[in-house]
């Protein structure tokens, strides 16, 4: 591996201007491609072996034409204090606004609240149902723009009226902080560099990967039914790895240099070594990420598949676009004292990493208590985790949406905003009449239900769909022990009348996802884990420090899960963050985190104790070796994990709350995992263990491939008894 890396270094540095036109071109041709699509990203949620998914796909199945995918929206009226909407004036308005909008385009209908008894016992607050023939990402502004007449013309008419619903659903876009982001990475990369020219170059060719894959994603988002917040991800972890393993690469060339080796055999033997470690971290993240596959719900193996994607092009681009743009750098890359080819390595005290080293080798007892109490701690509101997907009672308080959802809640009940679709399968019953009414008959004799709504049959008169207001809100835990209570009562009807009962909606929808997660979560970790445990004994050639890393893993996830209750479901520093609204943890963070800090997280690990093992394999005590690792490698870890911070946390302005979630998830996982685990846990733990960390059986090692992460074979077949120089007078 090393070897043929350093051959691959040495052809992009040579021939750097063909590398350099290959990558434009690239772009230039994926840019391409996503400015021609006219395609619009899917709002489709599609849940395999769950019972919503069944429902849902009967209703479709059963009323044709009825749209179940498309879009919907609640506009609700609030008459002035002290009068009601029923008054003739207030009520013909309401009347009129909703007969304007069963005019409107791509409107399938729009139910009047005087007709469908959608006013309060007050008469104080109604809502009218708009469906849509099609997704909310595929409205047309004049679809959108009818709502906002709506509130218009209510408004005149003295009233209140607010909108909510997925109707009003916008696709993610990245914004200001963001941006911020990547200009902290600079301000890292220029005081860990000393070097304009590279701190640049990390940058560049980040946003050389992410602009191809977003572009790619961009462009394949109508063919492969990919969501909207598929390339916010891509571009989250594009440009946080790609930065890092540009910045190793550069990183050990520079080193090189330092020893006095010509740019040539320096950008080489960082490309074999730094390279190596580069190639086994991206493979840790893309198997992470590939493998949210085995949760099987599409939208996350896509989004999964399409980051892993990116993680693929931010490993090209750094193993071929940063070698060959050294070349056009040359010493530039280096501090402008040291730009000299006669300049001698800086020499003087001790740096930072190697202090640290030395502390943890001293007091490595302590240093592993304090590290494992710290995160245990952080780690306890984890035990509260409580998962649901988001809806409007999630948005920020003085949003449309909120107050419509509030308004709802204030009038009909908080059950009102999650009504559970019940789909009723009569073709074997004798009487589905009959079967409809008794069914729903047993279901309002449920505990924790409000009303069921008469059953509307399809044009065969074959199926059913009837509609379950819950008395609790769409997330609580008694609206989960409802769906639970009527799919166990569906038996039971079942057998009286010969209709089966399915529940479906988006509240059913979101409590099996939330399930069919949790199931998932185990067997994903145990295949993510395991997967990776096998790769890092490939490049450690031990089994005790793959062990030691994921154990170190699950401990820095589970305390970003108790950080993310602590602040999104408890409130804690939610305004500090910008959390206006707690609810439940959304269903996918889980095991979203722990695919993707699990990659991350490996990431440092490869880095820092690769270097301990190179040392170590060159002959250097199992202590001297740690000292070293850091000597060499805690100035770019550090620099690495706060890039990385601050690109995740770049994303925690957000205005969409998944995004947001996930930003800061992300930012306080690493934060955990780089300076806890791997720069404290880490070095105290190979204290304790000494050689036997670096032990391996005899007969599992003649098994295992011996890829030379390390470069001990490059270093042997390039003879390092005098290092190739450059001579003294070569430009700079």
């Amino acid at each position: 591996m090393a070897t043929w890396l350093y051959r691959l270094g040495r052809f992009a540095f040579r021939r750097r201007g063909l590398v350099a036109v290959f990558w434009v071109v690239v772009l230039a041709a994926a840019g391409g491609a996503a400015a021609s699509t006219s395609s619009t990203a899917s709002t489709s949620i599609s849940i395999p072996g769950t019972e919503a998914q069944q429902a849902f796909e009967l209703l479709e199945e059963r009323f044709p034409g009825s749209s179940p995918d498309g879009a919907t929206a609640r506009v609700v009226f609030e008459a002035p204090e002290g009068q009601q909407l029923t008054d003739p004036a207030h009520q013909r308005a309401v009347s009129g606004i909703v007969a304007d909008l069963n005019g409107s385009p791509q409107v399938q209908q729009a139910v009047d609240p005087f007709q469908a008894r959608a006013v309060s016992q007050d008469g104080s607050i109604a809502y009218a149902q708009v469906s849509y023939s099609t997704t909310a990402f595929e409205l047309t502004d004049e679809a959108r723009n009818a709502l906002d007449a709506a509130v218009e013309t209510g408004e005149d008419a003295g009233l209140r009226v607010e909108v909510g619903g997925d109707a009003l659903a916008t696709i993610p876009e990245t914004g200001a902080t963001e941006v911020i982001g990547v200009i902290v990475a600079a301000v890292v990369l220029l005081i860990t560099f000393g070097s304009l020219v590279a701190a640049g170059l990390p940058l560049l060719t980040a946003l050389i990967g992410v602009g191809i894959s977003v572009s790619v994603i961009t462009a394949l988002t109508g063919v492969l039914e990919l969501d909207s917040t598929t390339p916010i991800l891509a571009t989250m972890i594009g440009l946080a790895v790609g930065i890092d393993y540009a910045l190793f690469i550069l990183s050990r060339y520079r080193a090189e240099l330092s020893e006095g080796r010509a740019p040539l055999d320096a950008v080489g033997r960082a490309a074999g070594t730094a390279g190596s470690a580069v190639v086994f971290a991206g493979l840790t993240v893309i198997i992470a990420l590939a493998g949210l596959a085995v949760v099987n719900i599409p939208i996350l193996t896509k989004m999964g598949l399409a980051a892993a994607g990116a993680v693929v092009l931010a490993v090209l681009v750094a193993l071929t676009l940063i070698p060959a743009l050294i070349g056009f750098a040359g010493r530039r890359v280096l501090p402008r004292k040291q730009r000299s080819a006669a300049a001698p390595a800086s020499e003087g005290k001790p740096g930072a990493g190697t202090r640290w080293a030395r502390f943890v080798l001293r007091h490595p007892v302590a240093v592993l208590i304090a590290g494992v109490a710290g995160l245990g701690v952080i780690a306890v509101p984890a035990a509260d985790l409580q998962l649901g997907l988001p809806d409007d009672s999630a948005k920020p308080a003085d949003t449309t949406q909120r107050q419509a959802y509030d308004l709802i809640a204030q009038g009909f009940g908080p059950g009102t905003n999650g009504p559970l679709v019940v789909a009723l399968d009569a073709t074997g019953s004798d009487d589905p009449a009959a079967a409809a009414e008794e069914t729903g008959n047993a279901l309002r004799g449920l505990d924790n239900v409000a009303a069921v709504t008469p059953a509307t049959f399809n044009q065969s008169g074959d199926s059913a769909m009837l509609t379950v207001i819950p008395m609790s809100a769409p997330s609580s835990v008694d609206t989960e022990d409802l769906v639970h209570d009527i799919r166990a009562e569906a038996g039971t009807i079942a057998e009286r009348t010969g209709a089966d009962l399915l529940v479906t909606g988006q509240t059913a929808m979101g409590i099996d996802v939330s399930e069919k997660l949790d199931a998932a979560l185990v067997p994903y970790l145990v295949l993510v884990v395991g997967l990776a445990f096998l790769l890092l004994m490939v490049v450690f050639r031990s089994i005790l420090v793959p062990l030691k890393a994921a154990l170190g893993f699950l401990l820095s996830v589970v305390a970003a899960l108790g950080a993310v209750v602590a602040v999104f479901q408890w409130g804690w520093l939610a305004e500090l963050v910008g959390v206006e609204q707690t609810g439940p943890v959304m269903s996918l963070m889980p095991i979203f985190l722990v695919g993707l800090v699990f990659g991350l997280a490996m990431d440092y690990e490869v880095f820092l104790v690769t270097r301990m093992r190179e040392a170590h394999v060159h002959g250097e005590s199992p202590d001297t070796a740690v000292v070293t690792g850091f000597t060499h490698g805690a100035r770019v870890v550090t620099a690495a994990a706060l890039i990385m911070i601050s690109v995740f946390a770049g994303f925690i302005g957000s205005s969409e709350s998944m995004i947001k979630m996930i930003g800061f998830g992300l930012a306080i996982a690493v934060l955990f995992d780089a300076f806890v685990v791997r720069m404290a846990i880490v070095p105290a733990v190979l204290a304790l263990l000494g050689r036997t960390a670096w032990w391996l059986p005899r007969g599992l090692g003649r098994v295992l491939p011996n890829v030379d992460v390390e470069g001990e074979k490059l270093q042997r077949e390039l003879g390092d008894a005098e290092p190739e120089r450059e001579p003294v007078s070569s430009r700079s």
